[in-house]
């Protein structure tokens, strides 16, 4: 079966590799639509930072090449030895955290901190950018009938933004600001609506994501043509209660700093590929709270249940769809050069 994998920086190369195996506790699937992430991106341009580059990852005990993808609905097609909370033809999406299960954080119940955490589809195992793949059942989550599958595929990136959300100190009635607004960040901007913040400030350069983020109800804010601080302050009236890091560009991580009200808080979403300065006293004088989450936990039955309801839209989000032989130079390329999309879903 054709699918896609990590070879090196700049070397994504669609492989021929063996058809998967169902296995006793797990089941195989057809994959119908999968993402790509900016944690994709970041491998493509940088990597590795998730993918076992020269060492098998403790876990899967697979190293590069491996199949990526992890933003992924798809079909039950077979079920293995054991499985008795899925059959075949289940719609489902998959939440592709591997972690341990033994360490200080698994036995908390903080499985997206585990010591040797690992992602489907970015640590070996299979992935979404394939014909088919093998998961673990407790990785996966039915979704409605009625939910379609590109749907489906948002749900992860979705669990990303609602579990940033439910992790920060925002309350109803709050102002926050989100810094960037590409596919999580216009995520986040739907999952603080549902949390009740009553004024979303988007901070964004590109004209066709500032205009999906106004779409969604943000108040868009043009660093190009403002300084995006004392703006944010003159219209919060002293700084939001609660500012998104979601870009992963150094300088605009102090920008998030600044935002925030004295006491507020700066949640970091994004991953960054480079060392970001920050000015400490800023964060001291003014008693500010920075706090990072990695993934998500608990959370993708919220996410299906909001999207029931309306949230999260494939419709609204998704900006151009193709097929898994075009992944690389429409998909991961056109990322990197047509500054106008914002998310691209692959067909397998």
């Amino acid at each position: 079966m054709k699918a896609l994998r990590w070879h090196g920086v700049k070397d994504l190369r669609l492989d021929e590799i063996e058809e998967p195996a169902v296995r006793p506790g797990a089941v195989k699937l057809k994959v119908k639509w999968c993402g790509i992430c900016g944690s994709d991106l970041h491998e493509y341009t940088a990597g590795p930072i998730f993918i076992p580059g020269e060492a098998p990852h403790p876990i899967t005990g697979e190293q590069a090449p491996i199949v990526m993808g992890h933003e992924f609905s798809g079909q039950v097609v077979e079920v293995g030895e054991g499985v008795t909370r899925l059959k075949v033809g289940d719609k489902v999406v998959v939440e592709p955290i591997f972690n341990c299960g033994e360490c200080a954080a698994c036995r908390a119940g903080n499985y997206n901190l585990c010591s040797t955490l690992g992602f489907y589809g970015l640590a070996g195992g299979g992935g979404g950018f394939s014909e088919y793949t093998v998961v673990d059942e407790h990785m996966v989550h039915k979704i409605p009938d009625t939910m379609s599958y590109e749907q489906g595929a948002l749900v992860e990136p979705a669990a990303v933004a609602l579990y940033a959300v439910r992790q920060s100190a925002l309350n109803v009635g709050d102002k926050a600001v989100v810094f960037g607004a590409g596919p999580i960040g216009l995520l986040v901007i739907e999952a603080l609506k549902a949390a009740g913040a009553a004024e979303i400030y988007a901070v964004e350069l590109s004209a066709e994501r500032k205009q999906k983020a106004a779409e969604l109800g943000a108040i868009v804010i043009d660093p190009s043509q403002t300084n995006v601080v004392e703006e944010i302050v003159a219209r919060t009236g002293g700084g939001a209660d609660v500012t998104y890091e979601v870009t992963g560009v150094p300088p605009v991580l102090q920008q998030a700093i600044d935002a925030a009200k004295i006491g507020g808080e700066v949640m970091i979403v994004s991953i960054f590929e480079k060392e970001a300065a920050i000015k400490p006293n800023q964060i001291v004088t003014k008693e500010r709270t920075i706090k990072g989450i990695i993934g998500y936990r608990n959370v993708f039955p919220s996410v299906i249940r909001l999207m029931e309801k309306g949230f999260f839209s494939a419709d609204k989000l998704v900006t151009k769809r193709i097929r898994l032989d075009d992944v690389v130079e429409q998909g991961f390329e056109a990322l990197l050069k047509e500054k106008n999309q914002v998310k691209i879903l692959v067909e397998a």
